[in-house]
């Protein structure tokens, strides 16, 4: 399965391997060489604890390079009036009779917590293409889906504090 990446997700994974190559890797190695340095390795805490962090470091590096390489590339446009890729969103949930409000992104950067939601997602999937007081059903699975209707639609594309999600 590929990812769905906008052209601004690869650009900002590609910005984040440049720095762990160029910066964070030259850290750890040096870490790696202090720690070496003190010494018994049989015991040496901080050695161990340096090569994790490189290794993580060059773990993180193989997996944005693997996600960029098997990455279908999407748009990130819309129609004026239709919802697409880093819209904000108002969305009217019937069973709770409360308005929420959620920015629909890419998997990669996806936040339920701070109301960034996937185009992936049961809702995401739903609600990417409506329009402003459209009803429509999010189906969560077989037997369960339950009905929104989106109330607004904000095109403002502020993505600066969206983070490529990091594991």
């Amino acid at each position: 399965m590929y990812n769905r990446l906008t052209k601004n997700d690869i650009d900002k994974m590609q910005e984040e391997i440049e720095y762990r190559k160029l910066t964070v890797r030259k850290e750890a190695i040096d870490a790696v060489k202090e720690a070496r340095a003190h010494g018994d390795l049989s015991e040496n805490f901080e050695y161990y604890a340096a090569k994790k962090d490189k290794n993580k470091n060059e773990g993180r590096i193989r997996y944005l390079e693997r996600m960029i390489k098997t990455a279908e590339v999407i748009e990130d446009h819309s129609s004026e009036d239709e919802i697409g890729i880093n819209n904000t969103v108002s969305i009217y949930f019937e069973e709770d009779n409360e308005i929420e409000k959620y920015k629909l992104i890419t998997t990669v950067r996806e936040n339920s917590l701070q109301g960034l939601i996937s185009i992936e997602s049961p809702l995401g999937k739903a609600i990417l293409g409506h329009k402003v007081e459209d009803r429509v059903y999010v189906k969560v699975r077989d037997d369960y889906g339950y009905y929104v209707i989106i109330k607004a639609i904000d095109k403002t594309t502020d993505d600066s504090n969206d983070r490529i999600r990091s594991y």
